[in-house]
């Protein structure tokens, strides 16, 4: 099976993840996707917390081979005349150009909208910068961490005396799978109008827009709410619970979940309770429901407590240790994760692609690249002789 977008040529110059994983998600679906990067490999993403090698000499690392399956590599000094015409031959060859770096590294580059365009009026040029290409911040950088701190989600997360930073980057995540969406609809756009177009991604706007009901509500209402950690603060109960021997967390909106927790705990009392008459009542006092659901919980075990809530149709779950989620068995059987054995470091589980597509799904064809794996390949299919390629390989282009 060749996927959906067979025949499309990905050139990328991303880096760690919004970028990188964008295009691995349309070399899951099947464009060649050729990864370009510094000769040398190191003080970038490919080492990034390493799987093997040592502290001197780290190898390839678990960011790197989550971002970069179904990817050929293609080393290269951008810096130099011959790199730099080597970046607009590859840049003319292209369907898609993806690129996360700040607006002047891109028009030094040739990368920014203008240089490609001219190059390839077809291409579509997929960027992806902190803050946008536009406004005061524009050329000021910034990681996933930054944008979740500013889009407000950091101190809605903690307590008043601690704000708390997500584990998982879901803002680079998040913007690598909203620019695989607007390059696929931009592709689609060329098929009617021949032309290329610029797609931008943001951090922050990725941010802004998923942590979006929040703000809404601030703004309109003013309500000025304080941080409560894991206790929602618009339905009840919504927590995370100790029991006897773990933690469970369950999530509650609307008056039937509702209903359901208040019997199996045995609080019916609470259906005739003003104070929880509705998702904004049992908000506005979720200290009180989540005490009681704790009390309840303390006296169960973890399984025992999920067992019962799921028996009354709640939603509920463990809360894992990264050891047992990669236990689980509902993982373990879902093909949420792919093997891939890589040099050097032997199988690693690399998560699928994450949207299941059941008549062209996605695919793992080309375990991640070792550092120029794919020079001579993509050179001579740029049209470069035996005779160029060794030139440029004495003289450090690539």
């Amino acid at each position: 099976m060749t996927g959906p977008l067979s025949g499309i040529r990905v050139a990328d110059f991303g880096r760690y993840i919004a970028g990188p994983y964008c295009a691995a998600l349309l070399g899951d679906l099947g464009a060649e996707v050729i990864r370009v990067e510094k000769r040398d490999g190191r003080g970038e993403d490919r080492t990034l917390m390493p799987l093997s090698g040592t502290d001197d000499a780290p190898g390839e690392g678990a960011m790197f081979l989550q971002m970069n399956r179904n990817k050929k590599s293609l080393t290269l000094d951008p810096s130099s005349e011959k790199g730099r015409a080597v970046v607009k031959r590859l840049v003319k060859s292209a369907d898609v150009v993806i690129a996360n770096l700040p607006g002047e590294t891109l028009k030094a580059m040739g990368l920014d909208w203008e240089s490609v365009s001219a190059v390839n009026p077809r291409a579509i040029l997929g960027v992806v910068s902190a803050f946008g290409l536009q406004g005061p911040y524009a050329n000021r950088v910034g990681f996933d961490g930054v944008a979740q701190a500013m889009s407000g989600a950091v101190w809605y997360a903690g307590s008043e005396d601690q704000p708390v930073r997500a584990a998982a980057p879901w803002v680079d995540f998040g913007t690598a799978s909203l620019l695989a969406l607007g390059i696929v609809t931009a592709l689609r756009a060329r098929d009617q109008t021949g032309k290329g177009q610029l797609v931008e991604g943001a951090l922050l706007r990725t941010a802004l827009t998923y942590f979006s009901t929040m703000l809404i509500e601030e703004s309109v209402l003013h309500l000025g709410r304080k941080p409560t950690l894991n206790r929602s603060q618009t339905a009840a109960p919504s927590d995370i619970f100790r029991t006897k021997d773990g933690w469970i967390t369950v999530a509650v909106n609307g008056d039937p979940l509702f209903r359901r927790v208040a019997r199996l705990i045995g609080a019916p009392k609470w259906l005739d309770d003003k104070r929880f008459a509705s998702d904004k009542a049992r908000g506005d006092h979720g200290e009180i429901i989540s005490a009681r659901v704790q009390e309840w919980c303390a006296g169960c075990t973890s399984a025992e407590a999920i067992a019962a809530f799921e028996g009354a149709r709640v939603p509920a779950g463990p809360v894992y240790t990264m050891r047992q989620t990669l236990s689980d068995p509902h993982v373990k059987a879902g093909g949420f994760f792919t093997d891939v054995e890589f040099p050097g470091i032997g199988a690693a589980p690399v998560a699928a692609t994450p949207v299941k597509l059941h008549g062209t799904p996605g695919t793992l064809r080309l375990r991640p690249p070792m550092l120029g794996e794919h020079n001579d390949e993509v050179l001579r299919g740029l049209g470069y002789s035996d005779a160029e390629i060794a030139a440029m390989k004495k003289d450090g282009v690539v």
